[in-house]
């Protein structure tokens, strides 16, 4: 809940078919028992959503906020791998750890991932639309629950986009950190959590520093007006389903 003490839905400038709006215009009807879901298909690949996830994590606390300054919950949002790890980005505050799930790389079983965590928003890497076989069942509880989808890309930018999310330096600080496994390593070693310690050095390796000094270089480059800004499309459903995988 780091971000909860160090965000407020003010540090974020979210742009919608370029006017200004909040998360609940973005999300319609947002509320507190929405569920985000962000497809991994490469390592590092939920930072180019980072500016989402994270305004809308902070969109979640300020309605916890609400109700009074003293609470203690995570939001039910997840991000699932496909077919392996692709970097704890627990800094995003995606937590516990069992919310980064890892789930075999068929458009099949991504769907019942998410049908099994009951996601609501969904958020998938943008590619080309793929033929996929996917069951009778699946597709009508996706379709009765899911109420919005994003196209996002690793990049933090993507083609025909109509969503801008800016972010700012304590977000970029997440990102960062999370690109410096071995520095946050000695650093929870140096307050004594030896335990989540040695869970970040033991997937160090799930995003390789090329594919770290890649990603810096990304985001240096969605700089404007000293904020990283990150870009998205609205799809719809049928269109997020061909991008699963």
């Amino acid at each position: 809940m780091h971000s909860a003490r160090e965000l407020r839905s003010s540090a974020f400038e979210i742009t919608v078919d370029g006017r200004e709006a909040g998360l609940p215009e973005l999300f319609e009807g947002f509320g507190e028992h929405d569920r985000l879901g962000v497809i991994i298909g490469r390592p590092g690949g939920g930072l180019g959503a980072s500016a989402l996830i994270t305004a809308t994590i902070t969109a979640f606390y300020d309605l916890q906020r609400a109700r009074g300054p003293d609470f203690f919950i995570y939001p039910d949002y997840y991000l699932f791998h496909l077919g392996r790890p692709f970097g704890d980005h627990s800094r995003l505050d995606i937590w516990p750890a069992h919310k980064e799930v890892v789930v075999a790389a068929e458009a099949q079983e991504v769907l019942r991932a998410v049908n099994d965590h009951a996601i609501t928003r969904l958020v998938v890497e943008d590619g080309d639309p793929r033929d996929a076989e996917l069951g009778a069942e699946e597709l009508a509880s996706a379709r009765a629950r899911i109420t919005s989808c994003l196209a996002y890309s690793a990049s933090g930018r993507v083609t025909g986009a109509d969503v801008r999310v800016a972010a700012n330096a304590v977000v970029e600080g997440y990102v960062d950190t999370t690109l410096d496994p071995e520095q946050r390593a000695a650093d929870l070693r140096a307050r004594g959590a030896d335990a989540r310690a040695d869970e970040i050095a033991a997937r160090g390796d799930e995003i390789p520093p090329e594919q770290r000094d890649r990603i810096k270089r990304e985001r240096e480059g969605l700089v404007e007006g000293g904020v990283p800004v990150e870009t998205y499309r609205r799809i719809e459903l049928d269109q997020a389903l061909a991008r699963l995988v």
